[in-house]
């Protein structure tokens, strides 16, 4: 099965010896996509927390989807952890556009190994 999706890319030019695109799809299957960013606060766990914040990968709109999502928590007691998953489906306002819900826990690390738990809610 073929899905059609436009966009463009944008060439980093960077002086070192990596190099990047950054790949912005503007429509899937001949819809326009959407973003959502989240922000938050992981759980409180061997004596510290973390903030985290990014932006969903886009998804259709118009129609019920989900949203991957991947970021890193903010740099605290000398670690960092990754957070990913897979939001829940949309969920309508009242005054139109939509947000989604998202939970989990984060990768493991710190000089005592351990994980976050974190959950909220995008923007709409």
């Amino acid at each position: 099965m073929e899905i059609p999706v436009s966009g463009y890319l944008v060439h980093s030019d960077d002086s070192d010896s990596y190099h990047s695109h950054n790949l912005y799809i503007t429509t899937w299957d001949g819809r326009p996509v959407h973003v959502h960013r989240f922000s938050g606060v992981t759980s409180y766990d061997v004596g510290h927390s973390h903030r985290y914040v990014g932006e969903t990968e886009p998804a259709p709109s118009g129609v019920q989807h989900t949203h991957r999502y991947f970021t890193f928590t903010s740099f605290d007691d000398g670690h960092r952890h990754e957070i990913r998953g897979v939001t829940g489906p949309a969920i309508p306002l009242p005054r139109g556009g939509h947000y989604h819900e998202f939970s989990g826990v984060t990768t493991t690390n710190g000089q005592i190994p351990h994980l976050h738990r974190y959950k909220g809610r995008t923007s709409g």
